[in-house]
């Protein structure tokens, strides 16, 4: 069975999850920041459980959590550990109910860290900030039972070999906080399933198949046999990402997502396994709940 996942944000439900800028807070001592930033992350709890909530009552088995759920966490100016905020212990009490609200319910949370977590850069410092960020989403994820911290392999830097040699040695020295839950996506850009498959069977971590990507990105891997690679890969529940391109598989770019998924780019050999499916598209719930809808109509 498919279970569908829900990105991070809603289009139409009023539940909205709260940023802030170090700019912003730069206009404020530090006393104050960290006030503000403690109020803004109250909130993102309390907005994750209302998510979790809907995404329950509608059927949805899947939710990916923004990764600026606590704002400018690691930022090299603004940035802060839990226990700095004021109500850090209210925080983490919101925190650990959602985890406890998803074991009872069978929901499924992940996260995917914003594109600057590069673990094959040859920037020290980009490393560095990576490390940072991976760490701080594994102390979330460890508080809201999410078993799933997803990256891209980041850029090729003129060596591919090299880049994807980095990208192991990197892996295997993470913490096993992070390592436990860490998963590799191929992207539309520079790395195929074919590209990764080695580097997860190397350091024990699951691949995340994006079938969108793939065809964009073609590796001479058949989506049945990408698919299959990816399942060899994962010790629990295989997830993978879907979504349709904006204007079309004939349009001269289809690397942009689609408001709504076309049913027909779901993969057939994917209707009969038991995986989770995050869906990509611009209209957020909207376009999960249309799609299950659609799935229905088709194969009931």
């Amino acid at each position: 069975m498919i279970r569908f996942g829900l990105c991070c944000i809603f289009r139409k439900e009023p539940i909205k999850f709260r940023r802030t800028t170090a700019k912003y807070l730069n206009r404020f001592d530090r006393k104050k920041q960290l006030h503000h930033i403690s109020e803004i992350c109250a909130h993102n709890a309390k907005s994750l459980l209302d998510a979790l909530i809907f995404c329950n009552r509608h059927g949805i088995q899947d939710f990916r959590v923004n990764s600026q759920i606590l704002p400018l966490k690691t930022h090299p100016d603004a940035g802060y550990q839990i226990e700095d905020l004021p109500l850090y212990r209210k925080i983490i009490d919101a925190f650990r109910e959602c985890g406890a609200f998803c074991r009872e319910n069978d929901l499924r949370t992940t996260f995917h860290p914003d594109q600057f977590v590069l673990l094959s850069s040859t920037n020290p410092t980009v490393i560095r900030n990576s490390l940072a960020e991976l760490r701080y989403q594994a102390q979330a994820a460890g508080w809201i039972n999410a078993d799933v911290i997803n990256i891209h392999g980041g850029g090729v830097y003129g060596n591919k070999t090299g880049a994807l040699r980095r990208l192991t040695s990197q892996i295997k020295k993470l913490p096993d906080s992070v390592r436990t839950r860490l998963t590799l996506e191929n992207d539309d850009r520079a790395y195929t399933p074919k590209d990764l498959f080695p580097v997860c069977l190397d350091t024990g971590v699951p691949l995340v198949y994006d079938v969108h990507h793939h065809r964009c990105l073609p590796d001479g891997l058949a989506v049945e046999q990408a698919t299959e690679l990816a399942i060899q890969t994962w010790n629990r529940e295989p997830l993978f990402h879907l979504s349709s391109p904006k204007n079309g598989w004939e349009s001269s770019s289809v690397n942009k997502h689609h408001d709504y998924i076309d049913p027909n780019d779901v993969p057939d050999c994917w209707l009969n396994l038991d995986i989770t499916v995050e869906v990509e598209a611009k209209a957020k719930e909207l376009a999960v709940l249309k799609l299950k809808k659609d799935m229905e109509k088709l194969y009931s």
